[in-house]
Formats: C-alpha cells, sequence, structure tokens
C-alpha cells in the first residue's frame, strides 16, 4: 500500500507503483513514472520527463529533474544535484537542449554531489558525498572530489574492495570480482 503524506502533491497523470513512500512537501508531476517499493523523502520534487525503477531511495530535499532515469535500487543521498541543461541562462530557453542522465541499477549518490547532464552512472558505481560528476562513472567505480575522479571500486554490497592481482573479494558477501579490460566485473556471487 502507497503512502502519500498530506502536504504531498503527487499529480493525475504521476505513476507511483506499490508500496511507495511519499513524504512530506513532496511534489511528483505529471508523467512521472515510479515503480514498487520507493521512497521520497521531504521535499522531493520530481519533475515530467523522469522515470524511476523499483526499490529507489530518494532522500530530503533532492531534485529530480526532467531527462533523468534511475533504474532499480538507486540511492539518492541528502541533498544531492542533478542538472538538466548544460550550460544555462535565464535568459534563454533550453527546454530542447535537455541532457539526458541515466543512473544504472544499484548506483549510489551520495549527500551533496552533483550529476551534471549527459552522463551515465554505471551499475552499483558509488559517488561520494560532495563529488561532482562530469563524465560517466563505469560499473562499480568509487568516485570523489571535484571534478570527481575514480579512486577505487565497490561492491554490489557497498564494500570497498581491495584487488590482489586482477581479484578482489566483498568483505561481507564473498563475490568475487576481477579486472578485465580495465573494466570491474562480478565473476562468481557469494554464499550470502
Amino acid at each position: 500500500m502507497t503512502t502519500i503524506h498530506p502536504t504531498a502533491i503527487v499529480d493525475a497523470g504521476a505513476q507511483l507503483g506499490e508500496d511507495c513512500r511519499v513524504w512530506h512537501w513532496v511534489h511528483i508531476s505529471a508523467g512521472a513514472r515510479a515503480g514498487k517499493g520507493c521512497s521520497f523523502g521531504q521535499n522531493v520534487y520530481v519533475g515530467h520527463d523522469v522515470v524511476i525503477g523499483d526499490h529507489v531511495k530518494i532522500q530530503n530535499n533532492v531534485s529530480v529533474y526532467d531527462a533523468v532515469t534511475l533504474e532499480d535500487d538507486v540511492f539518492c543521498g541528502p541533498s544531492m544535484v542533478f542538472t538538466n541543461v548544460h550550460n544555462p541562462r535565464a535568459a534563454v530557453v533550453r527546454k530542447s537542449e535537455y541532457r539526458r542522465t541515466l543512473v544504472r541499477q544499484g548506483a549510489t549518490l551520495g549527500a551533496n554531489c552533483t550529476i551534471v547532464c549527459g552522463v551515465s552512472i554505471g551499475r552499483y558505481a558509488f559517488v561520494g558525498a560532495g563529488a561532482v560528476v562530469t563524465h560517466d562513472v563505469p560499473d562499480f567505480a568509487l568516485m570523489a572530489g571535484v571534478p570527481a575522479r575514480q579512486i577505487g571500486w565497490m561492491s554490489r554490497y557497498g564494500e570497498r574492495l581491495v584487488f590482489t592481482g586482477d581479484q578482489a573479494v566483498c568483505p561481507h558477501t564473498g563475490d568475487v570480482y576481477a579486472m578485465r579490460d580495465g573494466a570491474c566485473v562480478l565473476i562468481q556471487q557469494g554464499a550470502s
């Protein structure tokens, strides 16, 4: 059963899956589509041309603007920022120039990070708090800084991976990862 706080506005035409939680002062625009089990924290805004997968968590004070797609299990930390115009000017209308942003399954976008429009964030990537992402991010990459640069790799569980040779094991799940042509790939799931 979806729960919508009395102060929230969910426009006619917005689609919410089962078991979503919509908290205080949220506005979900007509045309927005969200899957099941999503959580929209206090003061979240979701634009018309937004697609959100299942079990996505959008924390307080996040605006998900038009042209953003969040796949299943994405985490958007408090006050993180999306953009959709690359070169905005108040006096120049550029709605026809929105650049699409894709956040792939399981990615984490840390508190106060900024995702500049037109990029793809890879599966299970981890963008650290306050980072500014200006280019595509590979699967499992750990990103930090301004501008964001890759400083390591993260497991699906959110644990930093330490490679010995070309393999690493998630200390929590036992998942085994390997480096293949400069990319981190999951090669074997652990027992947990």
